[in-house]
């Protein structure tokens, strides 16, 4: 008995161990679900893929220059800037355009969506002309809004290498093209010498579009990457860095939140300032944000997901003409480890959005991260709100508390690849929003992982330095065939990647995502950019869908006349919370720009379920154009609707 007990004591730490370990793995795997099932989810939905009409380019690459210092990790730094924006932008009541970001050709490319009505203009490439440009800087993104407030639609671009152009359609354009639009800086001031561009070399990797100050206006956020440098200048060999550290790096550039104070010969002015942000939000390697009211005071709360450290969760506290933000974080709780902690996290943000998942009347929010198992395994973020309700959520939000917890665990979010973009739309109009995630790195032949992962283990000293960095050139793989995600939410409560059933799941990294009804049919269809690949849009042909509420929401100020029809100026931030029969609630909002590179239309669209037919109750809430909050609530049926918001909404 005694050589017995000796013996366990002796073995007591290896079967402890292995206990751990069967235990963990019964923990994390994820539970498998029924073909049947599977089956059953992927009825409902179906996706048309089809090619994007683009214009012809003078040059054509597969990877750019880049700084002699990074000369070795060409590839990784070419690794973004596909993007894609989705919006109605010829004013024919639609959101059948595209704007996209195609790194192949560095063309701003503005094309219908393909399929009815795709004649109506010719695809075209915007014209910089005549500002000041150079050879060795790139575009990153386009975010559509109306910038000088006269009912059109205009385009914010954004790049590396150089300040944001904002895109100004003009009142006289009698059809869309190139000439259609007048370039003007975001932020004037002497950026040329003989015509070349010499200001400063922002390397810009998101924006959004939101009323942060309450005053009525669209301020714009600028979150830069790179710190300031000519990071595509293939003829330095200094003047820029990487990160300091895998987990908490601030050597970036800079955050910036333009306020919008006015126009000026039909253009809009902004002052733009970086010290509305608490310091320690003012740096982080940016990728992805979004401004979204959580509290329901109207003014929108932003969420900065930051690569290679800490996301900010910022609590509006602006009053008009006064920005100010506090940052928050989620409480210290036993089992919850600092790398998912909200505000604190170690992880590689790059893609955020927000959705009501859970119908109660708050929102979720999704994070994208690095999730590759035999890589970099971190997992994506699931948010969910902790507040009963929205008083509670404003109170521990004012108290710097981010009441949120992170669910992708037992939710099956978790792990996806390495990911970027995503969309918290109901494609299907089951009253279930899908979650659709962007992944992947840089395709080719070589696997480069086992080198990344001794990067990922290196002392945080070496890492600034690009020298240190392994070769990752043309040709070399990391993460190269991962796939579109579309995680679709189970009667269990557990959502499931549904792209391989619906031939979504194609082995080419993709980045942005673009979401809109295309052809008024009530069904979201969405484009995708591919990084260094042709963009692909899917027309949704989903079998039965539910019923649905979409709400065209504009400020009721007259558009500018002109030949071209005018959208209307988007109540960007206007809030919607709608009440079903079986007392459901379900909310949406006017986006600014929610996630990657990939920015969603501006209509509001509900998915209502199978069993609505008839009105539904519906809140709206916005801020007019002189910063007054309104508030209106409406009986409507479901389908399209067409609202102006002034001191009252009335229905067009």
């Amino acid at each position: 008995m005694t050589t017995t007990t000796s013996w366990l004591r002796r073995q007591l730490a290896g079967v402890i161990a292995v206990a751990v370990v069967v235990i963990g793995y019964f923990v994390v795997s994820l539970p498998a679900t029924a073909d049947a099932e599977l089956d059953r989810m992927a009825s409902r939905y179906a996706f048309t893929p089809m090619s994007i009409a683009m214009p012809a380019a003078a040059t054509q690459q597969n990877i750019r220059k880049v700084n002699q210092d990074y000369e070795h990790i060409r590839a990784w730094i070419s690794s973004v800037g596909a993007a894609v924006a989705m919006n109605d932008l010829d004013g024919d009541g639609l959101s059948n355009d595209l704007c996209l970001v195609d790194p192949r050709s560095d063309q701003i490319v503005l094309t219908p969506t393909p399929g009815a009505r795709a004649d109506r203009y010719a695809p075209f490439a915007l014209d910089p002309a005549p500002l000041p440009m150079n050879d060795v800087l790139a575009p990153m993104g386009c975010v559509p809004a109306d910038f000088n407030e006269d009912g059109r639609l205009d385009l914010l671009v954004y790049y590396w290498g150089r300040t944001s152009i904002l895109y100004l359609a003009k009142p006289g354009a009698t059809r869309l093209d190139a000439s259609a639009y007048q370039p003007t800086e975001l932020a004037p001031g002497p950026n040329s010498t003989g015509g070349r561009y010499t200001g400063p070399q922002w390397n810009t990797n998101t924006a959004t579009v939101a009323d942060f100050d309450g005053d009525g206006h669209q301020d714009i956020f600028i979150g830069n990457y790179f710190p300031d440098g000519p990071v595509l200048d293939d003829k330095a060999s200094t003047g820029v860095e990487m990160n300091h550290s895998m987990s908490h790096a601030q050597n970036s550039g800079q955050k910036l939140l333009f306020r919008w104070t006015g126009t000026a010969a039909g253009a809009p002015t902004y002052q733009g300032r970086d010290d509305v942000f608490p310091e320690e939000a003012r740096t982080g390697w940016s990728l992805a944000s979004s401004a979204t009211d959580l509290d329901g005071d109207l003014l929108p709360e932003l969420y900065v997901a930051n690569d290679f450290g800490p996301d900010r969760l910022l609590y509006n506290q602006s009053t008009p003409g006064r920005l100010q933000f506090r940052s928050t974080i989620g409480a210290h709780t036993p089992g919850v480890p600092k790398s998912k902690r909200l505000g604190n996290d170690s992880f590689k943000g790059m893609g955020v959005d927000f959705g009501d998942l859970g119908h109660n009347g708050l929102y979720d929010m999704f994070v994208s991260n690095i999730t590759t198992s035999f890589g970099i395994q971190e997992s994506n973020f699931h948010f969910s709100p902790t507040a009963r309700d929205q008083a509670e959520l404003r109170a521990r939000l004012n108290d710097g508390e981010a009441p949120y917890t992170d669910r992708s665990g037992e939710t099956g979010t978790a792990w996806s690849g390495w990911g970027w973009d995503v969309k918290i739309d109901d494609f299907d109009n089951s009253g279930d929003p899908v979650i659709a995630q962007a992944t992947g790195f840089v395709k080719g032949g070589v696997n480069r992982w086992p080198q990344l992962q001794e990067l990922a283990t290196a002392n945080d000293a070496l890492l600034d330095n690009p020298l240190w960095w392994p070769k990752v050139e043309s040709g070399d793989d990391i993460a190269g065939n991962q796939t579109l995600h579309f995680f679709v939410k189970g009667s269990d409560g557990r959502y499931t990647d549904l792209a391989p059933r619906l031939g979504l799941a194609v082995p080419v990294p993709t980045r942005g995502i673009g979401t809109g009804d295309s052809d008024g049919d009530g069904r979201l269809d969405f484009a995708v950019a591919r990084q260094w690949e042709a963009p692909v849009f899917y027309h949704n042909e989903s079998p039965s869908p539910g019923a649905f509420l979409g709400l065209r929401l504009t400020y009721d100020s007259p558009a500018a006349a002109g030949p071209l029809p005018a959208t209307g100026s988007p109540v960007i931030g206007a809030e919607v919370t709608v009440t079903t029969a079986d007392g459901r609630k379900h909310i949406g909002r006017v986006d600014g720009g929610s996630g990657h590179s990939g920015k969603r239309s501006h209509e509001v669209h509900i998915g209502l379920g199978d069993q609505a037919s008839g009105p539904v109750q519906v809140r709206l809430q916005w801020r007019d154009r002189t910063g007054q909050a309104r508030q209106s609530d409406l009986r409507m049926s479901p389908g399209w609707h067409s609202l102006q918001l002034g001191s009252q909404a009335n229905e067009r």
